[in-house]
Parts: structure tokens; sequence; C-alpha cells
């Protein structure tokens, strides 16, 4: 037991986190085998909220960087206190939630001889909330999110992708947080470009092999927009994947409400015209959806206007549409058979009511 004690104290001075989790663990499976299984529960307690502050700034804000162009190859986000809105389908925020918990009761699970792996892929199309997510779990579980961008740690000098995922596990390895490596397929998109073979072959291999030696303790979350990119071995990496897809029709509704929550609207509480508006998302990802309805605030700002309508946010999702294609008589077709009543579509458009009719009838 001293022996345990002494080891964490060494761990603590030198800021080895992970020597003075495993050795703690050693110690709550000693005082749980002497009898004090209060004492054990105690220091897995302790070990389970390991805080961001057992983290100084300084090794956060010394962050590794890329040889050749001697830019940082990592980002560091804190957790806030700020509440994260993740909308996602029920299976999948069960699943995500399944991941928080084994995480956060590790020390449970090692205790009771149950393996555990804190590793996490995701994949899905672009902006549908993979990095969303992430930052979600990195504020459910209070640790730093260590981002590398592997657009960014591509080197065109040979062998230092390589080093570059070396230097991004050997920063992330010694200290509580969570690493992510988002656009992991980027080493794969590689291989028809700037990379050999050869290279591609040992670049992949030294992420396999950090993969690996990565500590057990730690938490490793991947994100790809292109899964079929991915090299099969990669994928037995992970314990958990997840696909983050497209919002359905209730999850449209729910983003749509959170999006304009700042606002004043006149179809948040009209469930026919919420009804239509996810019918016309559908197919769209949360980050357009975002993008389509703060176009509308803005110009709902910008006219003077005290209230965010119900056509407002129409035109500027036939815009985003229709970009490049885009006429009045289309627009003004599209507004009326979505039930925007002709004098608002002829106020609205700055034309007379006469207009709008002759419009329309030319398209019946």
């Amino acid at each position: 037991m001293y022996t345990e004690i002494l080891r964490i104290i060494e761990g603590g001075l030198s800021k080895d986190t992970k020597k003075v989790f495993n050795y703690a663990n050693l110690l709550a499976k000693k005082v749980e085998k002497d009898g004090d299984s209060k004492m054990a529960k105690m220091i897995l307690k302790v070990i389970e909220s390991r805080a961001v502050t057992t983290v100084t700034m300084d090794e956060l804000l010394t962050t590794p960087v890329d040889q050749e162009s001697r830019l940082s190859i990592v980002d560091v986000t804190i957790p806030s206190k700020e509440e994260i809105p993740v909308i996602l389908p029920k299976l999948v925020d069960e699943k995500i939630a399944d991941f928080i918990n084994v995480v956060k009761h590790q020390s449970q699970l090692i205790q009771k001889g149950v393996e555990t792996s804190n590793s996490l892929l995701l994949y899905g199309n672009p902006g549908c909330g993979k990095t969303t997510v992430a930052k979600y779990i990195s504020e459910q579980i209070g640790l730093p999110l260590v981002i590398a961008r592997f657009d960014a740690i591509v080197s065109s000098l040979l062998g230092n992708t390589a080093k570059n995922i070396r230097k991004i596990f050997d920063f992330a390895d010694h200290k509580p947080c969570i690493l992510f490596l988002d656009e992991f397929d980027a080493i794969a998109k590689a291989r028809d470009d700037q990379y050999e073979l050869g290279e591609l072959k040992r670049v992949i291999n030294s992420l396999l092999q950090n993969i690996d030696s990565f500590s057990k303790q730690n938490i490793l979350i991947a994100a790809t927009n292109h899964p079929e990119l991915l090299d099969k071995a990669i994928w037995r990496r992970f314990n958990t994947v997840i696909e983050i897809g497209l919002p359905q029709e209730e999850e449209i509704v729910t983003l749509i409400k959170t999006f304009t929550s700042d606002f004043s609207t006149e179809f948040n509480t009209d469930d026919k015209r919420l009804d239509r508006l996810s019918k016309q998302f559908a197919g769209k990802s949360p980050s357009d959806i975002k993008t389509i309805i703060n176009n509308a605030k803005a110009q709902t700002v910008i006219n003077d206007r005290d209230t965010l309508h119900y056509e407002d946010v129409l035109i500027e999702l036939f815009e985003f549409n229709h970009r490049g294609n885009l006429t009045i008589e289309k627009l003004v077709e599209y507004l009326y058979e979505n039930g925007v009543p002709q004098n608002t579509i002829a106020e609205r458009m700055n034309v007379s009511i006469r207009q709008i009719r002759n419009y329309l009838n030319k398209q019946s």
C-alpha cells in the first residue's frame, strides 16, 4: 500500500496524471481487499471526478507544432458551463449517453475486471453535428478537448506527417483530456494526391501504433465525413461507432425552435407551419438549417422588423436551394404553394398584388 502512495506522490510531482491514475486504482483495489470498501469507493470517486483543474494552463497552451510550417497542429477547447444543445434521434442520443456513462464509471468497471476502451468513431455527412457531439461529451465529462485537424498535420516533408501524429498523441497522453481526431479521413484522401504508397503506409501504421499505445484511461474520439476511405484496421480500433445522420422531421422542428428561440416569431406555435417547414428542410444538415435561419434573422434586423415571419424563412430556404438559378416567378410560386397569402407575398416582394397574380397565372 505504501508503494502505491509513494508512486502517486511521484506522479503528482512530475505531473504524470497517467501514473497517478493507475496507482490510485491499485490503491483502491488493495484498500477494498483489506476490508475498507468505503475508502476504496472514495478513492475511485476522486479519480472519476478528475477535473480540468488538474491540468495547468501552461500545459494546455504549449501545443505541438508542425516542423515545416511552425503552426500548431492542435486546438484546445476548455469546457465551460454553457450548455451545448445536441439534437439527435433518440437512439443516437442514447448511444452517446451510454459512452459517457462508461467513461464516468471507468474505475468501477476496472475494479470489477470489466475491460473498457474509451474510443468513439463518429461518421456522417458534413454539418450533421460530429464536432458538436465531441464538444458536448467534453462538457459532460468536464475534460478539455484537444482537437487534432488531420488536414493541417499532413506535411509535404517526407516522414513529417507520422512525426506530427506522434506529437499529438504524446501531447494528449500525459494529461486528462479528450483527444479528438477531426477530419480523420484526410490521411486516406492523401492517397490520390501528394502521397506515395510507401509514405501513406508509414503514416497509417504510425496512426495505428499510436492509437494502440494510447492510454486506455484516456478518451479518444475520431470523426470522418468519408467512412468508405478509412482503412479496415482503423475501424477495429474503436469499440463504439456511431453514425450521425441527417435530422428527421421531429429533430428538424426542434432545431427550428432552438435556432429561433432568441427571436420573436409567429410560426413556432403554429403546428401546421412548423410541419411545412420541417418538410421543406428535409435533407438539410443542422449546419445548413442554422445558416438559413440566421440569414432570415439577419434580414429581419436589417429591414427593421420586430418579428421573424414564416415567409422570411421560406425565402432564405428557397434562395439557398436555388443559388445561381433564382427567379422572382419561381419564388412567388414557391411561397404561394407553401401557404403564404398573395397580399403577404406582394408586401414582401415590394410589388403589387396584381403582379403577383400575373406571375401565378403564368405558372398555371
